[in-house]
């Protein structure tokens, strides 16, 4: 249950490798003074790029690909956002926003379903995780950013888009979905038999922890106070918020370290 729970985001701000801290402002100690002849490298081939690339670049798309590149290249869990990447994230995790229901991350020039929000178009048209749309009203997305493909499936609530996606080995298929406003309840909950709680965490965002407590203490009093068992469903959660998977775990720990975040200083 742990590690299911602690499972995060996609996009997630990282340094330390295997923790992420969406919201914590990382202060970095004075670096070691490098070596002359890795930043002449870099200037060299920045240099290189700026003055002959077959299209005009901004030193701000250069500048940022560095840094992601460099985070990237030192384990899976490290990541830079930029400015947009971090408004996207903070409308996943707040729960609230407009479009299909589904979150989604970039893999092999297709936009990968992690999983589908109950409830929602996706849901309901049998979008699947691990389903790769490749296709987005006939623009491919390998074209695409992961920025790009997002803004392109959300869109006025009423409107349609439509899909090409792949499945395993199945052939790609075509998916006509009408984009809803999509209010995310990370809680579902129901009283299985007369005395046993089942509580599905679809999300952890914002609302998670307090909709869990709520959603319990609404079975307990539906059960008259004598609850013999919690079923706590986590498949098919895609992650989210840290501090709220950590306030889940701590509701059904006692005692003990959740969770723990060291640097090489400390």
């Amino acid at each position: 249950m742990a590690q299911q729970a602690l499972r995060i985001l996609k996009y997630a701000v990282c340094i330390a490798a295997g923790a992420a801290l969406p919201f914590v402002a990382i202060g970095f100690a004075t670096p070691e003074k490098p070596s002359g002849v890795t930043f002449n490298l870099l200037a060299e081939v920045y240099q290189t790029v700026k003055g002959n690339y077959v299209e005009p670049v901004t030193d701000q798309k250069l500048v940022e690909g560095s840094i992601k590149g460099m985070l990237a290249n030192l384990d899976p869990h490290s990541s830079y956002m930029d400015a947009t990447e971090y408004k996207e994230m903070k409308v996943q995790t707040t729960g609230e926003f407009g479009g299909l229901g589904m979150q989604v991350t970039m893999e092999d020039g297709a936009v990968k379903v992690i999983s589908p929000i109950d409830d929602t178009p996706a849901a309901k048209a049998g979008i699947r995780p691990n389903d790769l749309i490749i296709v987005i009203d006939g623009d491919p997305v390998s074209d695409m950013t992961l920025s790009e493909a997002v803004d392109r499936l959300r869109g006025p609530v009423g409107t349609d888009v439509k899909l090409l996606v792949r499945r395993a080995q199945q052939n790609p298929f075509e998916l006509k979905l009408t984009r809803a406003d999509i209010k995310v309840d990370p809680i579902k909950s129901k009283l299985a038999g007369n005395d046993v709680a089942y509580l599905r965490i679809t999300s952890f965002t914002e609302r998670t922890s307090s909709g869990l407590e709520a959603a319990y203490k609404a079975l307990s009093d539906k059960a008259g106070g004598k609850l013999v068992g919690v079923v706590l469903d986590l498949r098919n959660d895609p992650g989210g918020l840290l501090d709220q998977a950590v306030a889940v775990a701590n509701d059904f720990i006692d005692s003990g370290t959740i969770v723990s975040i060291k640097g090489r200083k400390r």
